[in-house]
Parts: structure tokens; C-alpha cells; sequence
């Protein structure tokens, strides 16, 4: 069996709903994987810092206050400066499928809105993710 993925979950921002990224980190940590959730209240800074801290494979950023846009940048940009854009982003929340498209173009690997099944996500990580890593150990 392949090493267990390693996930940062993480709540950027001023949104105090995380029940949805607690369910996420669940069903991956149950999945094998990993996870590290950061909590509430983190700002991008501290997100990459733990992510590096914590030699994750996948940051996963749940966001629901609308600023998806400025908030995937600045952690890509926060990664592209301390040379770890090796880590993987994925995201979830109320983000409108007009933006998922250009979140991509940014450099997130996937985006999955509300109502993704958990076995989705964790399906996600493992073909995109796990094997990737296996084929590179």
C-alpha cells in the first residue's frame, strides 16, 4: 500500500462555518490519508506555513464567503514564493461554477461545490494524488 497522503484542511478568512471541512478531514483521515485541520480563522500565511511545517502533499481550502478568487491566489502566490508549489490545492465551498475555471488556470488541481460526495473527494486524492506519489517513490 502506498504512504498515506498527507492534507492540510484549512478555513481562511473570517468564515465561521467549518462543519463541511470537518466532514471532509474525516473521511479522508478515515480514507488512510493524513489530515491536519488548521481551524477556523487562518490566514493564508499561516496556511502555507503549516503545509510546509507539516510536509503536506495537498492543501484543501474550504471557502464560503465569497473570496474564493482573492484567497486561492494569494496562498498559490505565498506557495510559488517558498518554492512548494509541489503541494497540491484542491478546494471546496459556495464557489460559482462561472469561477471554477479560472481558479484552475490559477493552479487549484480541483474544485468540488456543495453537495460533492465525500467518496468523490477521497476518490480525487487517491487517483490524483496517492498514485502519483507511489509512482514517484
Amino acid at each position: 500500500m502506498a504512504a498515506p497522503v498527507r492534507i492540510v484542511v484549512a478555513k481562511p478568512g473570517l468564515d465561521g462555518h467549518d462543519r463541511g471541512a470537518k466532514v471532509i478531514a474525516r473521511a479522508l483521515r478515515d480514507a488512510g490519508h493524513e489530515v491536519i485541520y488548521t481551524g477556523l480563522h487562518q490566514t493564508p500565511e499561516q496556511i502555507v506555513e503549516t503545509a510546509i511545517q507539516e510536509d503536506a502533499d495537498v492543501i484543501g481550502l474550504s471557502v464560503l464567503s465569497g473570496a474564493h478568487m482573492t484567497l486561492f491566489r494569494k496562498l498559490l502566490d505565498l506557495l510559488e514564493a517558498r518554492d512548494a508549489r509541489d503541494i497540491v490545492v484542491i478546494g471546496g465551498g459556495i464557489i460559482p461554477e462561472d469561477d471554477i475555471p479560472l481558479l484552475k488556470e490559477l493552479g487549484v488541481a480541483e474544485v468540488f461545490t456543495p453537495g460533492a460526495p465525500t467518496t468523490r473527494i477521497v476518490e480525487w486524492v487517491r487517483t490524483h494524488v496517492a498514485d502519483d506519489s507511489a509512482a514517484h517513490a
